[in-house]
């Protein structure tokens, strides 16, 4: 990094000593100098190249965190339906420990998301259904598939989570304001002096274009937060789908958890 502001400085330094001792021997005096508008146009390039790339980045943050959010949701509802070839009692505790899974990220850790956070209490039921693996059937004809189910379940959490903090840097972001400020600046200096009223509004309406898009770049970098976001349709869809099934099945039988996937017995905390 210093090595890059040394250069640059160096460059510059370098640029006008040669300018005062050497340019009226080389061009002489009349030569033509260079405008704002030529100082401008190499910032404009710029400016552009970086919004454009952090558009790009932004969009594929936005987009893997709603493939991972809806891969989880799938995982989810198929681990409870791959459950049912399950004998015995370890049954109803994998499914039961599906839906307090299901519940537990929809409203805790969600919202925690927004934040670029996470929460533990879904992590409680993870380590509750690879308990209720270790204690199922190993030869059974339904073991692979839920142990690749939650395998799907854990590697598209961790994604939907990763996804969840923002993939520009706050010091791009404020370069790039930095140099959007500057193009605008430039260009309001170089309007016309007199009778400028359509490129003053043309003006206006390019900064507002721009701020806009940089707004919307840093909106859609925080995948569950602001404006545009993702919200938990999926993962609500299909804990309402596991919860009415987990009903039905066993009308009796209370979950180990409330409706918000909060315990209601002690469990130990592990990973996702």
């Amino acid at each position: 990094m210093w090595v890059t502001a040394v250069v640059a400085i160096s460059a510059l330094v370098i640029g006008l000593l040669l300018k005062r001792f050497l340019r009226v021997r080389l061009v002489g005096e009349n030569a033509e100098s260079v405008t704002v508008r030529d100082l401008i146009s190499p910032v404009e390039t710029l400016a552009t190249l970086i919004l454009a790339f952090a558009i790009v980045v932004a969009a594929e943050s936005f987009g893997a965190a709603g493939e991972a959010s809806r891969t989880e949701a799938g995982a989810v509802d198929h681990l409870y339906e791959v459950a049912e070839f399950v004998e015995g009692p370890t049954r109803e505790k994998l499914q039961a420990d599906t839906v307090c899974y299901a519940r537990a990220v929809q409203f805790h850790e969600w919202p925690r998301m927004a934040k670029g956070e996470t929460s533990d209490v879904p992590s409680v039921w993870s380590t509750r259904l690879r308990s209720d693996l270790k204690a199922s059937d190993k030869n059974g004809p339904a073991f692979e598939m839920i142990v690749a189910a939650d395998n799907e379940r854990s590697q598209a959490r961790q994604k939907r989570v990763s996804e969840a903090s923002p993939t520009i840097p706050e010091v791009m972001y404020w370069f790039m304001l930095l140099a959007l400020a500057v193009v605008i600046a430039g260009l309001a200096f170089c309007l016309p002096y007199r009778k400028q009223g359509t490129e003053l509004v043309c003006l206006v309406v390019l900064s507002a274009l721009i701020a806009g898009c940089l707004m919307l770049t840093r909106d859609i970098d925080r995948p569950f937060d602001g404006l545009i976001n993702i919200d938990a349709a999926a993962m609500q869809a299909a804990q309402t789908d596991i919860s009415g099934d987990f009903a039905r099945a066993y009308p009796k039988q209370p979950l180990p958890c409330d409706a918000s996937g909060s315990t209601t017995t002690r469990l130990s905390v592990a990973s996702p």
